[in-house]
């Protein structure tokens, strides 16, 4: 068997829940993204924007991303995109970040949009060109510091 095809995103719950709040970047990249446990307390609070997914690599966690979807968002940016991602330092470089970029934005397709955005630090060591290499392009504007990416998904 392959490794894409051992690659899943599932839901987050009971049977899983610890796994994700042990989910560790580098420790130069916790400049760049919230824990993972910060991210699910969003997902929470805003349960009809988030949608957390564990990254799974056979029976093993591997990484955690976030997409939000909020068509009514005053804010473009919001409407639609990738607003976490982390995957565990040990597995990084292993195309799980981008299994699971790809898969926030098939579900951004299933619900009809055409764009997806996502927002990173600057810096030295962090996400630029990950998300660059997956063809997301710099839309010029900022937030509280954050580069605005955006890929169209036509």
């Amino acid at each position: 068997m392959n490794q894409m095809s051992r690659m899943r995103l599932v839901e987050i719950g009971p049977d899983n829940v610890r796994a994700a709040c042990r989910i560790a970047v580098a420790p130069e990249q916790e400049q760049f993204v919230a824990p993972v446990a910060f991210s699910l307390a969003e997902a929470y609070a805003r349960p009809n924007v988030a949608w957390p997914r564990l990254v799974y690599d056979g029976d093993e966690v591997v990484g955690f991303v976030m997409g939000a979807f909020d068509p009514d968002s005053p804010v473009p940016m919001f409407r639609c995109g990738v607003w976490r991602l982390n995957i565990a330092a040990d597995r990084q470089g292993r195309g799980y970040g981008r299994f699971a970029v790809d898969g926030v934005l098939a579900e951004a397709r299933r619900r009809g949009n055409s764009r997806a955005t996502v927002l990173w630090v600057p810096g030295e060591g962090g996400p630029e060109d990950f998300y660059l290499k997956l063809g997301f392009r710099p839309t010029g504007e900022e937030l509280d510091g954050q580069v605005v990416g955006a890929i169209d998904l036509g």
